[in-house]
Order: structure tokens, then C-alpha cells, then sequence
């Protein structure tokens, strides 16, 4: 397929700039993949869909305040860092994106928080915007965490267009995410409230969790036009044995699996065997789905309205059919449905 096959018209207006005032009120579009017909409800209604003993598989992992802002050495130029993952422990080593990025050289020092509490020196250039910073902090690492995380805010992605606020740090993040490590939250998973998954519970449907850290590939521009030649940025996953049981069970015995989230599905697809079933895996996955594709495991999919020609929008047209998934986003911008992390959700059935 091609890279212009995923381009739509999407105004400022209909990208989210907040949440539904409760998690499980947003609109759901519910998509019937062998009728093809195309229901409009309101999440919590998800559950009318799923019987006794069928499985959700969740995304857990949990997302940390990335983005901070700090001023460059003797010029004192304000440089916005992101950090993307920890590389050593012991050195206070960080893999980072700098912004600009032109006037970040290796050698020069940033300082970050009001007193400059925070000082880091820049070791390595990784990529253009890509460098790797030494922080230098008299402590734990503990306390150095907690000291670096004070200064960061919540990394909204940049469709947003707002700074951070203080009830963010609650927002962008799942209520049951655990494993620290992601930079961008898994937006599926926002859209679940405690009653709701109370009362899943109440109706039999078992929910089971993996991790996958999301990072900011999922927001990087594609510039092949042939998708095939298209390479994803890596990201660390972790699928437990006692997962892969529960899923495998359920499969065999015909029962509904839900991946919520396309960073679930990603997950699931990379651990599947030649028989059709997931292995545990603990390790790294770059593997990139677009259509056709054969899905094995996941009979349903819960997912956000993703942005034009992002990746998260491809694997959803995999997995729903390309024709029925795009008319369906064209039927979401005629209804007003409302775009991104924060926006309303699909579940294709």
C-alpha cells in the first residue's frame, strides 16, 4: 500500500485538546467488520458487545514526565529536552531529543529547574534532534529520579497544542498502568473507568495485562510512499508466560480477545507463532502492520481516531479492512467525532 492511500482532511477543531469529563463517556463507534454496518454509542456501552469469559488484553505500561525544559549554558537559550529512556543506571546516562537542536553541541552543559538545580552535559549526538546527556546529581538514583521527574511535565503529544495542566498527570495515563517507560500513553486504555472494569468484571469478562513501552515513533513522520520500505522505531515489550496461557486458552476455545489499543496489538502480533499462537517474549519489537495483513489472535480492536497517515491509523485499516475503515473515519468527521489521545474511540468487532 501507499503512504498517500492514508491521507484525510482533519481541521484543528475536531483533534481533542481535553477528555470527556468522565473516561467512559466519550462516543464510541462501533464497526461490524463482516456486515460492515457502523453503530454510533457511548463507551460504556463497549460491554453490550462481549459475554461471560471473554478476554480484554491490556497495555500497563505507564508513562513518565518526559518533557522538561531547560537553558543552555552562557547563552542561557531555553532548549526543550525529551527524554526517551534511561541507558545507564549508574552513569544517570539518558537517550534524548533536543529542540533546537542546532545549537546543541557535545561538551555543552544545560541547566534545568529555577536554582539550576538539575545539570546535564551533552556526551553524544544519536540523530539530528538525538543526544545522549550525563546528568550530574550528588544522590540515589532514587533521588535522582524523583528530582528529575519533579522538573519534567506530561509529555502531550504535539496535536494537542496546549501546554501541560495539572490534571493531565491523571488524564493522559490508565488508571491500571504499573511498568514505567512509556513517553506516549496507550490512548485506548484511557477511555476505561474503575466502574467500568468493575462491571466487567460483574459480567465474567477476564482482562489480562502486557507492556509495551510506546515511544515517540508512533508520532514520526513516514517519508516512503512505499510502505513496505517503511522502518519502525523499536520498542520494548514484555508479554509474560501466564498471559500467553490465558490468551491461548481463550483462543481455542472460540472466545472474543480484545486487543485495546494498537500498541496491544502490535504486541500480540509480535509474539505469534507459525500455529497461530503467542509465545512469551521479553525483549524489543519494530514489526510495522499495515493492510492486508493476517491477524490470528485478536477478534476485536478498541482505538482511538488517529491522525492522517500515522501508523496507528494503518494497522487499524489491517485489521478493520481498508475501505471500511476509511469510510468509517470519513462518516467520524461528518458526525463530529473528535480526533487523538483524547478524542473518542472505535472498536471494531
Amino acid at each position: 500500500m501507499k503512504l498517500s492511500q492514508f491521507k484525510f482532511k482533519l481541521t484543528e477543531e475536531q483533534i481533542a485538546k481535553y477528555p470527556a469529563k468522565n473516561r467512559d463517556e466519550s462516543r464510541l463507534m462501533v464497526v461490524h467488520r463482516n456486515s460492515g454496518e457502523i453503530e454510533h454509542r457511548i463507551f460504556k456501552d463497549i460491554l453490550e458487545y462481549f459475554d461471560d469469559k471473554d478476554v480484554f488484553v491490556f497495555n500497563d505500561t505507564k508513562v513518565f514526565p518526559a518533557r522538561l525544559y531547560g537553558n543552555k549554558e552562557k547563552t542561557g537559550a531555553k532548549i526543550e529536552v525529551f527524554l526517551l529512556r534511561e541507558l545507564n543506571e549508574e552513569n544517570r546516562l539518558w537517550d534524548v531529543l533536543v529542540d533546537p537542536a542546532r545549537k546543541i553541541r557535545i561538551g555543552n552543559k544545560l541547566y534545568f529547574g529555577e536554582d539550576d538545580s538539575m545539570v546535564a552535559e551533552v556526551i553524544d549526538n544519536t540523530t539530528s534532534r538525538g543526544r545522549t546527556l550525563r546528568f550530574l546529581f550528588d544522590g540515589t538514583h532514587e533521588e535522582f529520579k524523583e528530582a528529575l521527574y519533579k522538573l519534567g511535565e506530561t509529555p502531550l503529544p504535539r496535536y494537542i497544542n496546549r501546554p501541560a495542566e495539572p490534571d493531565d498527570v491523571d488524564r493522559y495515563q490508565n488508571i491500571f498502568a504499573k511498568n514505567e517507560g512509556a513517553v506516549v500513553a496507550p490512548a485506548a486504555g484511557l477511555h476505561f473507568s474503575r466502574e467500568l472494569l468493575k462491571r466487567m468484571e460483574i459480567k465474567g469478562i477476564e482482562s489480562g495485562f502486557l507492556t509495551l513501552h510506546s515511544g515517540l515513533g508512533n508520532f514520526r513522520e513516514i517519508d516512503v510512499e512505499d510502505l513496505t520500505k517503511h522502518k519502525m522505531d523499536s520498542e520494548q515489550m514484555l508479554v509474560t508466560p501466564e498471559l500467553v496461557a490465558f490468551v491461548n486458552k481463550a483462543k481455542d476455545e472460540n472466545r472474543q480477545v480484545c486487543a485495546v489499543g494498537t500498541s496491544v496489538m502490535r504486541a500480540i502480533e509480535s509474539t505469534v507463532s507459525t500455529d497461530g499462537h503467542m509465545k512469551p517474549y521479553n525483549g524489543w519489537t519494530n514489526k510495522f502492520i499495515f493492510p492486508p495483513y493476517d491477524f490470528t489472535v485478536a477478534t476485536s480492536l478498541v482505538s482511538n481516531f488517529h491522525m492522517p497517515l500515522s501508523t496507528m491509523l494503518m494497522m487499524v485499516a489491517a485489521f478493520g479492512g481498508y475501505d471500511l475503515v476509511l469510510d468509517a473515519y470519513d462518516k467520524a468527521l461528518k458526525e463530529g467525532f473528535r480526533f487523538g489521545a483524547y478524542g473518542d474511540a472505535m472498536l471494531i468487532i
